[in-house]
């Protein structure tokens, strides 16, 4: 197995059922879903976040709540980071007293946002014989509240009714885009 550093990494996800705001600027939902491929043909295997998530833990920090990926624009702090068996769970505050995070919530409350995406360095990772990149332990930085999420098939269900026109779409899209990455991995090069 080779390793490769990849370097900072970002994955969106559109969060489904889970991420709501709630109790003031509390906010919760899955950052990442297991064995899901994304449009950049990766794979997150259950587990790989474990490892980071202990060391920042037994280091006394956290991982970063930002606002688009952006180092300069911290809006709030994640209070529980963990895996289950579905992905990696997020609860945190957006912070009031911090402009971006008062935008943020009022967007997240009017459905305008509906993504969260990891920050991360790659740290073991394989590819598959559809040519997919299986991350099997990932360094996390941070999750941000983004506008594009990355995994289609997470989505914001509180504030949005499900089974829409442009989910279906979204859904045909990302088949499309598999079969594609597929059939273009077994051509002979």
């Amino acid at each position: 197995m080779e390793t490769v550093d990849y370097g900072l990494e970002t994955k969106f996800a559109r969060l489904e059922d889970g991420l709501s705001v709630g109790d003031g600027s509390v906010i919760e939902g899955y950052a990442s879903l297991f064995d899901t491929t994304d449009r950049g043909g990766d794979v997150v295997q259950s587990g790989a976040y474990g490892r980071s998530l202990k060391a920042l833990s037994d280091a006394g920090r956290r991982v970063k709540m930002l606002w688009q990926h952006d180092p300069a624009q911290p809006i709030g702090v994640w209070d529980e980071i963990r895996e289950d068996a579905k992905g990696l769970y997020v609860r945190g505050r957006i912070l009031d007293a911090v402009e971006k995070g008062r935008e943020a919530k009022a967007l997240i409350e009017a459905g305008a946002i509906d993504g969260l995406s990891i920050g991360y360095r790659t740290i073991r990772a394989t590819k598959n014989e559809q040519g997919l990149r299986l991350l099997s332990e990932v360094e996390l930085w941070e999750v941000s509240l983004v506008t594009f999420p990355m995994l289609p098939q997470a989505r914001l269900g509180a504030s949005r009714a499900s089974g829409t026109k442009g989910d279906l779409l979204s859904e045909l899209a990302t088949v499309f885009e598999t079969a594609r990455r597929n059939l273009a991995a077994r051509e002979p090069r």
